[in-house]
């Protein structure tokens, strides 16, 4: 797979596609397999005890697959998740960044399947995983 927006096109994408999270996530890699994003962890992305969020590790993961999938398909904003199984294997790291490696493994007419690794920066073993499913809506032609 091809990637067809450079990661300066993804940044500008997101940006005015989700004004809302554009100071949480940072696309660090993209080439049209595999996507690295970085979440710029906050005190609003922790629960008590210092640990971040599952919805934020979510969060991650579901803009990453996103990402992965533009990367290929284009400037689709209606594209959605339709399917989504994540696991969390262990506690991040308080205080550090979170760090997605999205691997991109089919891209259909309709549908793109990713698996995402969630490291918490310092650390060698992932703290979550997560297969993501996205529609994409018909090409207009």
């Amino acid at each position: 797979m091809q990637a067809v927006m450079s990661k300066e096109e993804m940044i500008k994408w997101l940006q005015d596609v989700f004004p809302q999270v554009k100071d949480d996530f940072v696309v660090e890699h993209i080439d049209g397999v595999n996507t690295v994003m970085r979440m710029k962890i906050a005190d609003r992305h922790l629960r008590p005890g210092g640990t971040v969020s599952g919805p934020s590790m979510f969060a991650l993961a579901d803009v990453s697959a996103y990402v992965a999938t533009m990367a290929c398909i284009g400037k689709e904003a209606l594209t959605v998740t339709t399917n989504c199984s994540i696991d969390f294997m262990r506690k991040p790291l308080a205080g550090r960044d979170l760090v997605a490696r999205t691997t991109l493994l089919k891209l259909g007419r309709s549908l793109s399947v990713s698996s995402v690794l969630i490291y918490s920066e310092g650390q060698d073993a992932p703290v979550a995983r997560a297969n993501m499913t996205y529609a994409i809506p018909p090409r207009q032609n």
